[in-house]
């Protein structure tokens, strides 16, 4: 059987894992994880055994007997990183390697105190998604081959580690602890998650915590005081929730992502701490993907489009279910706004634009974009509408039981469409939605009044139209940034003065509305607004956000040399995703 992951040594042929032991000490000072792993396969084996690794420091090699087990590193490429080979001896079901990860390891972000909201102790998070568990612990790094997990992770006192698994109780010696984790149920290698940080909890429910750094717990737990809530409102729609708690953790400022769907224990922005609630469709959708994504996954990278676009699709039901249907149009709007200029930068006809790709040779963060996000769910949507909602959900229902802790392709999910909804997927043009590029002609278009009056007000700009100072309180904060985002991106200075005195825009503590304004500013070359850019461009880590302000400065010459000249300043602080993506936008 050929390798069937592209991003992965992994041979379909050989042993599969099934189970790791992680006994692991964290070194802040020399930004390494030391320690083993124990892998144990499905079945008794023999022979070779290729694992995925990228800049592992390998001790040894070792059977459950420990006997010797011979290795190499067998072949390096830059996106897959390194084949290594394993001759197992005959009889061989647990393999023993200790090992030491790289400092500048890509699934690992090491913070210094002054960059932690507390200031006094460092902080380590994962970030393994979409293939980067393989710098954190050598192993099969598909999601086709899922595994449980146990863990003893050995930290600094007095930091406490978490980790996408149950808690199992610590222990304290010599001025060290160790906490100990056991995950029974099986997980893609990208969904391993470890933080080591100064963390209190606080319960928000009898299923949900959230963890956060003493000096943000406060503003967390009422941030995601109905986290509980809005569980019992998703297992109404996509049946019971299977992985037995709901925690958060809010993130130090350099975390990459909005969320990251750890199951057991979610990974969110500090961004999202508004003071409003406004941003609580990030937690919705990290709550979603514990049916559409953990508990059934993509095969591989070339299949993200089955986790993210039915995961979006969940999202909206879960905020339509708690909120109303237009609160969830609102936000579907603002989503579909934000997959237009992924298209436009991608280029009409490019590859990357379709929901199956071919991403072989291809680093999937380099190409990351809202089309598996946006346009699956819009594929999701059609599929909904050709069928009603009621036969829909009662094929939902079946494809999560059906596929339930598997990792699926793009193939067996059109073949489960086919059995289920037999004609379906012709009807409402599949193959152009799945096989190629740019958005088909149709898409469902999402009817909501608030919608057509703020662009119908935005498109009137450059005529003078205005909106009323007293819509300063009165429009929620999705409206405001449904507004921005069809206002022009360059205006004259005193433009952009009358709506900042106007709306206090600058002043938003909501990072949706601040970063689409700040985007309209700074591509203007406005100046009054360049000591905010350099604030947010200094405190947060988030993708989504600084990918749009560098964007926007490297518009104009004077632009240009403020963002190299902060980037060269903070970029340090970045964890090394970001740093990278923004390193590649400012060389050009």
């Amino acid at each position: 059987m050929p390798r069937f992951d592209p991003h992965s040594w992994c041979d379909g042929d050989q042993p599969r894992q099934r189970h790791l032991d992680l006994d692991l000490t964290v070194d802040f000072d020399a930004r390494t994880l030391a320690g083993r792993v124990r892998i144990h396969l499905a079945d008794p084996s023999e022979g070779p055994l290729d694992l995925d690794g990228r800049d592992l420091v390998i001790e040894s090699v070792k059977t459950q007997d420990g006997a010797d087990i011979a290795w190499s590193v067998a072949e390096t490429e830059a996106v897959r990183g390194d084949r290594l080979r394993l001759d197992l001896p005959t009889g061989t079901d647990v393999i023993e390697i200790v090992y030491q990860t790289a400092p500048g390891a890509l699934a690992l972000g090491w913070l210094e105190p002054q960059q932690t909201a507390g200031g006094e102790h460092p902080f380590l998070f994962s970030q393994c998604q979409p293939i980067h568990a393989r710098t954190m612990v050598p192993c099969q790094d598909t999601p086709r081959h899922r595994v449980s997990y146990d863990a003893a992770i050995n930290v600094p006192a007095p930091l406490r580690a978490v980790m996408s698994a149950g808690d199992a109780g610590h222990e304290e010696s010599d001025g060290r602890s160790t906490w100990r984790f056991h995950m029974p149920q099986a997980i893609p290698t990208y969904l391993l998650a470890l933080a080591v940080g100064n963390l209190a909890k606080e319960d928000l429910g009898p299923r949900s915590c959230v963890y956060a750094e003493p000096e943000t717990l406060e503003k967390s737990a009422w941030e995601f005081a109905e986290v509980d809530g809005m569980i019992t409102s998703a297992e109404k729609l996509f049946g019971p929730y299977e992985w037995d708690r709901f925690d958060l953790l809010v993130m130090p400022p350099a975390f990459p992502y909005g969320g990251m769907e750890n199951p057991r224990l979610t990974f969110l922005t500090p961004t999202l701490i508004a003071g409003d609630r406004s941003q609580v469709n990030v937690v919705a959708h990290e709550l979603a993907h514990s049916w559409t994504g953990n508990l059934v996954t993509n095969a591989t990278m070339n299949d993200f489009w089955l986790n993210e676009g039915f995961t979006v699709y969940a999202e909206r039901r879960i905020l339509e279910e708690i909120y109303g249907a237009e609160y969830a149009d609102l936000q579907g709007v603002v989503r579909r706004n934000a997959l237009q200029v992924n298209l436009d930068q991608f280029g009409k006809g490019s590859e990357y634009t379709r929901l199956r790709t071919d991403l072989a040779g291809v680093d999937p963060d380099e190409v990351y974009s809202l089309v598996p996000y946006e346009k699956g769910a819009q594929f999701v949507l059609l599929l909904e509408d050709a069928v009603g909602r009621p036969r829909f959900d009662e094929f939902l229902l079946d494809y999560i039981k059906t596929f339930r802790f598997q990792s699926i392709t793009t193939d067996e999910f059109l073949e489960f469409l086919e059995l289920k909804l037999p004609g379906v997927y012709m009807q409402i043009q599949g193959p152009r939605w799945v096989e190629e590029p740019d958005m088909p002609d149709n898409e469902l278009p999402i009817n909501a009044t608030k919608v057509e009056k703020l662009r119908e007000l935005a498109a009137g700009w450059n005529d003078g139209a205005r909106p009323d100072p007293s819509l300063r309180d009165e429009w929620s904060p999705t409206e405001w940034q449904l507004y921005l985002q069809d206002l022009p991106r360059q205006m004259g200075d005193a433009d952009c003065q009358w709506l900042d005195e106007t709306f206090d825009l600058t002043k938003q503590g909501n990072y949706e509305v601040l970063v689409e304004w700040l985007t309209i500013a700074a591509g203007s070359n406005y100046g009054p607004v360049m000591p905010r850019v350099r604030e947010v461009l200094t405190d947060v880590g988030r993708m989504k956000y600084l990918k749009p302000l560098y964007l926007a400065l490297m518009t104009h010459d004077e632009g240009k040399v403020f963002a190299r000249e902060v980037f060269a300043a903070v970029s340090d602080s970045y964890h090394p995703l970001s740093k990278g993506s923004v390193a590649g936008m400012l060389a050009g």
